[in-house]
């Protein structure tokens, strides 16, 4: 494959284009639609949509029925058909023609020499500032109809869906202005019959809110259809008599807003971005609704019009934002809306799950055990709110600190600290004479003084802890609960059954590891800011857990080596994510996990990051690297999943999806993963 080409990974280029019009004077502006034409091809555009009615304005009035117009605009309709066929885009232009009795208002799709279909605009608004049904048929009904454009009849309605035969999933639609504003568009027909991009060509005065009102509804119609909308409107040139115009344009894709470009230009605009076709594809395969809508309403027909591309081959860049964290919102005010919501997620599901357990005569106590690492740290300051919520003591959370063969000073200071500040029970529990029984008993050379820290060594005190803390449950009338997030999960990096895999509720199985430092930060934040629920020591603790390294301390280390690291095994946290991300929420190849993240992490320097990442922190990776941790990705992955096929309860909390075999994640634990691991063999190895 094309490893380096956006049209090789399910991505297609599109534009919304405006320009400054020269009113009733279609010959110019045909020379600037052709200019912004050019200027999209050279960018490798596959569809750029301009402005209703740009080859004559929208403010033409009654010119729109001299016959001295309307034959300027089939000339300069000629003209920009004979252009386009050494043009790569698909043009898709606003042009007053004639059907009939009457004059129609549509948006002419254009490529590669020849006129592909008309789509005359359906909805006429003839109320407040607009009267079109004065110079206008409607088109709302012109279902299977023709039209002749320059010598020839070509297809003309709104249930027209212009299909690429060489780039999959590219199937355009298009509608005029209004068509949007209605209780139904056309678009949402066309969408559940198959289209992917819906395009409005508009006109549309300016007045005060109205560009959010465009948004809205272009976000509402992309999110909808699962699809992208592409918008531009009429800007500079249009008549002042009595309106004004801001040539606003934007695209949209499943909700999401992937460019847009400044108001009130001067000068043209366009909006270019890559749309993920593969995702519209995805999500309407996971959405069964989507298609029970399209069976429930009793779609019209629509006609397939197929052209052929020639998309371009080699790297033309990616036009679109890929997040590094997928699962970390940039922004601060999203990031702070987010950590709120998690929190309260996971806050409540305890809450309810201690209600549901206890009654009047019983009130389950909390049973965790406490490292001094980030996810043991989030689940005690969450089972700590629980209680507050529930009027209860924090004393009735019971935390253990277990040290074994490795455990350091510092993570068991920070366990330690923690747990008495925030009012709980706590007490340390050595498991080494625990374990060394055991090992004896299991004739491990361990015992015998020889330095073998294997898989037995790690999860005989990974057992043991887990084995304690059930007991004490038993012992002091509560529930273990569990502290392991979803990253680990999907990585398996857990210890199965008796080990960190169990417990009675794990309130982290829905949270990545890459979110949870941030939830913690936004708990020292809040906690500051408002001044409430935790004192200095406890925000100081936090803060030291939030600036150490990722270990799991299973391993004794010596004298000058560095100490185990899980990132040394797994991969760094920060990719895995972004894979975990992309594999559960899209579907995605390999190959193409592997391009979009050599987009968003090739340099650290580029693009945006998470409010409050360390400077210091922010790592770069290259295409190697990449492609060395997705491969441990999917191994690990595939084998880890009888792991996730036995999970105990816990809240799913970010929409990328949870591990949980009742809820997002269903997967045999028998399945291969020699399908994926061909794949890699599509990413180059430098």
């Amino acid at each position: 494959m094309d490893f380096y080409s956006a049209y090789a990974h399910g991505f297609a280029r599109v534009a919304a284009v405006t320009l400054p019009v020269a009113l009733a004077d279609p010959a110019t502006n045909a020379a600037r639609v052709l200019e912004q034409a050019r200027a999209c091809h050279d960018e490798g555009v596959a569809v750029a949509v301009f402005p209703e009615l740009c080859l004559s304005g929208y403010a033409a009035d009654d010119l729109f029925l001299q016959e001295t117009l309307l034959a300027a605009v089939a000339e300069a309709l000629t003209e920009l058909v004979v252009a386009s066929a050494e043009l790569l885009p698909v043009l898709v232009v606003g042009a007053p023609l004639e059907h009939r009795n009457r004059v129609l208002n549509c948006a002419v799709v254009i490529q590669g020499g020849r006129v592909l279909g008309v789509a005359p605009k359906g909805y006429l608004p003839n109320y407040r500032e607009f009267y079109e049904r004065r110079w206008f048929g409607a088109g709302a009904d012109l279902h299977g109809e023709s039209i002749e454009v320059g010598g020839e009849t070509v297809p003309l309605g709104p249930d027209l869906i212009f299909t690429a035969t060489d780039v999959p999933g590219l199937r355009l639609h298009v509608e005029v202005c209004e068509d949007m504003w209605v209780p139904v568009p056309p678009s949402a027909h066309a969408a559940l019959a198959g289209a992917t991009v819906l395009a409005n060509v508009s006109g549309s005065p300016i007045t005060i809110a109205r560009a959010e009102d465009r948004h809205l509804l272009a976000r509402s119609a992309s999110a909808r259809c699962n699809a992208a909308y592409v918008y531009a409107a009429a800007g500079l040139g249009e008549s002042s008599t009595d309106l004004s115009w801001d040539g606003q344009t934007m695209v949209y894709e499943c909700g999401d807003l992937l460019g847009e470009s400044e108001r009130f230009p001067e000068g043209p605009r366009r909006t270019v971005v890559d749309v993920d076709l593969d995702r519209l594809r995805q999500e309407r395969l996971r959405q069964g609704t989507f298609d029970d809508n399209a069976r429930a309403i009793g779609l019209p027909e629509f006609r397939r019009v197929e052209f052929e591309l020639e998309p371009p081959a080699g790297d033309i860049g990616l036009r679109r934002k890929v997040d590094r964290y997928p699962f970390v919102p940039d922004d601060a005010e999203r990031l702070a809306q987010d950590c709120y919501e998690a929190y309260n997620i996971q806050v409540s599901g305890l809450e309810q799950r201690l209600m549901a357990i206890g009654g009047d005569s019983f009130q389950p106590k909390i049973v965790i055990g406490v490292s001094g690492g980030l996810d043991s740290t989030h689940a005690l300051i969450v089972a700590a709110k629980a209680m507050d919520r529930l009027g209860r003591p924090r004393s009735d959370i019971h935390a253990f600190t277990m040290p074994g063969f490795a455990t350091g000073e510092a993570t068991k200071s920070y366990a330690t600290r923690l747990a008495t500040a925030l009012g709980c029970t706590f007490a340390e529990l050595d498991i080494k004479p625990a374990a060394t029984q055991m090992l004896h008993d299991l004739d491990h050379p361990f015992v015998g003084g020889e330095p073998v820290y294997d898989i037995t060594f790690e999860n005989v005190q990974a057992g043991l802890r887990t084995d304690y803390l059930f007991r004490l449950a038993n012992h002091r009338g509560g529930i273990v609960l569990g502290t392991g997030d979803l990253s680990e999960l999907a990585l398996g990096w857990c210890t199965y059954g008796v080990g960190d895999q169990m417990s009675h509720y794990n309130v982290n199985a829905g949270v990545p590891k890459t979110l949870i430092q941030h939830l913690i930060r936004w708990v020292i934040d809040t906690d500051q800011l408002h001044g409430g629920e935790y004192d200095a020591e406890t925000d100081l603790v936090l803060q030291e857990i939030l600036d150490q390294e990722i270990t799991p301390e299973l391993i004794p280390t010596a004298e000058g080596e560095r100490p185990q690291a899980t990132e040394d095994f797994v991969g760094p946290y920060a990719l895995q994510d972004f894979t975990l991300y992309h594999v559960l929420r899209r579907g995605a190849r390999p190959t193409k996990i592997a391009f979009l993240a050599l987009h968003a992490w090739r340099d650290a320097a580029a693009g945006e990051w998470p409010p409050g990442f360390p400077a210091e922190s922010r790592a770069a990776y290259d295409l190697p690297t990449i492609r060395k941790w997705l491969e441990v990705f999917v191994r690990r992955f595939f084998a880890n999943q009888f792991k996730r096929s036995a999970l105990p309860n816990g809240p799913k909390v970010v929409a990328g999806g949870t591990m949980s075999p009742r809820g997002d994640w269903r997967m045999p634990s028998d399945a291969r993963a020699d399908a994926w691991l061909e794949e890699l063999a599509g990413i180059p190895e430098e």
